[in-house]
């Protein structure tokens, strides 16, 4: 038997802490040398094909495997330190953990060969290894032995003995379910105590006195700053735990020198946090119960709308627990939640409230979610879509994209949804009647872009006039539409009804199979239908030609507010929700804002290039650099 070899008999050998770049040709050139090899594999990620960072050699003879493990072991391949150990093919062995040695309290500079050489007096290891991150190592590590004799003496041994000049810990090592046992066992019988909120005033000795009464002490420390202050806060340790708790729940709560101490069991910051993070998470899961079906969200609102003005848009659905406008830096972010004290209450409201336009704008009301709920339902829906991909399309209203809340709420898709899916059913085919629109309007040349309808009775005489701008670019459309057909012909269902074609050069889809005015023409309906009719022509489409579609609508409206800008503006614009610029499309409004913001942003941008170039002919002139 080979020094070094275990006692069961085999050839493989495991590799690990590999560099990325390894391959099995390096491999093979490394080990190679040691003797005939019959088989090596790096094993990589099925789906990226990527390296692991651990392979396996496998060797003809055992002995030639041994021979490479001791003089092979931690060398460097390619920048990085092997780590080889032989292959225990029985995980029932590799997890029982005899034999593992756990290593506390290690010098940082202490890497896997340093343990390794450390360890190695003591019997035959099988694998050794240093805990690190991307900071580097960790303070710790495992040495596994072969037997539990060996493991037994390098803890009588090494336990408590300087290494580098730091006392480290040496033990057996426990899986964290049985250490987490041990502790909680051990906290049961604690002896140290935590007080604060007694104030500046305390010394040790005034502590003293007021615990002492309940047992003798091993220490009272009141914790005091770089000036010998009082922070407030100290710790006494008692000598038995009976006296500890007695003291913990008699002094808990009682007030002294005026004010009402804090007195409870210590406990280590990490143990702390977890304990406040399990209290947050149970409350987060008593808020999710106590408001399901229950808390609305609501969009697209006015930046008017304030928390008493949406409490009075909903009460008359019911009773209003709580209304609340989310603001952000002392600006409305135009979405909030209102909460009923009943379901059917809620239910109630969301039929009446959504896609109610008020204030120039179109509401969008559902069921609140939380972040985690609404990625489910997410997924969830999109498995149905992919397997019945002939299923009615939705209402743009139906999947908005939506921020989040503080309390990670999402929207919930409303069940008003299902009226209008029915709306938008094969049988009730829109026919919109003809505008009485002058004739010298509608014979105004209009850039050949399809246009939604807009309901313009929204908007009154204090409209900006930018909005006046837009609502007549909107009129004229409608009159273009109105009066080049009087009537439209049935809508044709199911994906393959609608179908496109793109020639070059040209931006306006071609609707194969149809008349030339047809395919020109635009999705224009009124009120309810407009919008479920423009979904529809959306849905049919692949979403490349969605933001088309899209694009082509919102670009003459655009163009009548920006001339110069249209074509950037619009590109900027379709990085947002199709949802979200559907809402564009029937709120003017919206659509003005919007506007204002992108340009801002790219007047932003060009001010900032002004002044990078004028840096850059500053330096070489030789100037000194703004």
């Amino acid at each position: 038997e080979n020094p070094g070899m275990p006692g069961f008999s085999t050839a493989s050998l495991y590799v690990g802490d590999l560099h990325p770049e390894v391959t099995e040709a390096m491999l093979y050139e490394k080990f190679s040398v040691a003797g005939p090899i019959l088989s090596i594999r790096v094993c990589r990620d099925a789906v990226s094909s990527r390296s692991l960072g651990y392979g396996y050699v496998n060797f003809q003879r055992p002995e030639d495997a041994g021979h490479a493990l001791n003089t092979m072991n931690f060398d460097i391949l390619h920048g990085k330190p092997m780590r080889i150990m032989w292959c225990q093919r029985d995980p029932s062995l590799r997890k029982s953990g005899v034999g593992n040695v756990f290593v506390n309290h290690l010098d940082t500079s202490i890497d896997n060969k340093e343990l390794y050489d450390l360890f190695a007096a003591f019997g035959t290891i099988l694998s050794c290894k240093v805990a690190s991150d991307e900071n580097g190592p960790k303070g710790h590590g495992f040495v596994h032995f072969e037997t539990r004799e060996a493991a037994e003496k390098a803890i009588a041994e090494m336990n408590g003995t300087l290494v580098k000049e730091r006392k480290v810990f040496v033990g057996q090592f426990k899986r964290p379910n049985q250490r987490e046992a041990e502790r909680r066992a051990k906290v049961e019988e604690y002896t140290n105590v935590y007080v604060k909120n007694f104030g500046e005033g305390m010394t040790d000795e005034c502590l003293l006195e007021i615990f002492s009464q309940y047992g003798p002490l091993s220490s009272v420390k009141v914790m005091t700053d770089d000036s010998g202050k009082s922070k407030g806060f100290g710790f006494i340790r008692f000598e038995r735990h009976v006296d500890a708790k007695k003291a913990v729940e008699e002094l808990n709560g009682k007030e002294f020198r005026g004010k009402r101490i804090y007195v409870s069991r210590a406990q280590k910051k990490k143990e702390r946090e977890a304990e406040l993070q399990q209290k947050l998470e149970e409350m987060k899961r008593n808020r999710i119960t106590k408001y399901h079906g229950v808390n609305l969200y609501v969009k697209n609102l006015a930046e008017s709308v304030d928390d008493e003005r949406l409490l009075k848009m909903f009460a008359p659905f019911g009773t209003i627990t709580s209304a609340k406008v989310m603001v952000k830096g002392g600006r409305r972010k135009g979405f909030g939640f209102v909460c009923f004290s009943s379901l059917e209450e809620a239910k109630k409201a969301v039929a009446e409230m959504h896609g109610k336009v008020l204030s120039g704008r179109r509401l969008y009301v559902s069921f609140a979610r939380y972040k985690q709920e609404w990625r489910t339902h997410l997924a969830s829906h999109h498995g149905k879509k992919k397997a019945t991909p002939a299923k009615a399309p939705p209402t743009p209203d139906t999947s908005p994209s939506q921020p989040a809340s503080p309390d990670g709420l999402m929207a919930a898709a409303p069940e008003a949804a299902d009226s209008a899916a029915a709306a938008d059913s094969p049988s009730q085919a829109v026919q919109p009647t003809p505008s009485p629109c002058d004739t010298d309007e509608a014979a105004q040349p209009l850039p050949s872009h399809n246009l939604p309808d807009v309901d313009l009775a929204t908007w009154g005489p204090r409209a900006p006039a930018s909005s006046r701008l837009l609502q007549g670019t909107w009129a004229q459309a409608e009159c273009a539409a109105s009066t080049s057909t009087p009537t439209a012909s049935p809508r044709p269902t199911g994906r393959s009804a609608l179908q496109y074609k793109y020639n070059a050069g040209v931006c306006n889809p071609q609707q194969l199979g149809a008349q030339p005015h047809a395919a020109a023409k635009p999705p224009v309906a009124r009120e309810q239908g407009g919008r479920c009719l423009i979904a529809s022509t959306l849905a049919s489409a692949s979403p490349e030609d969605q933001k088309k579609m899209l694009g082509e609508w919102l670009f003459p409206l655009i163009q009548a507010l920006q001339p110069t800008l249209a074509s950037k503006i619009t590109g900027m614009l379709l990085e947002m929700d199709n949802s979200e610029l559907l809402l564009l499309l029937e709120s003017p409004e919206s659509l003005c804002y919007k506007v204002d913001e992108a340009v801002a942003v790219l007047e932003a941008c060009q001010a900032q290039q002004g002044k990078l170039a004028k840096c850059i002919i500053n330096n070489t002139e030789g100037k000194p650099s703004v």
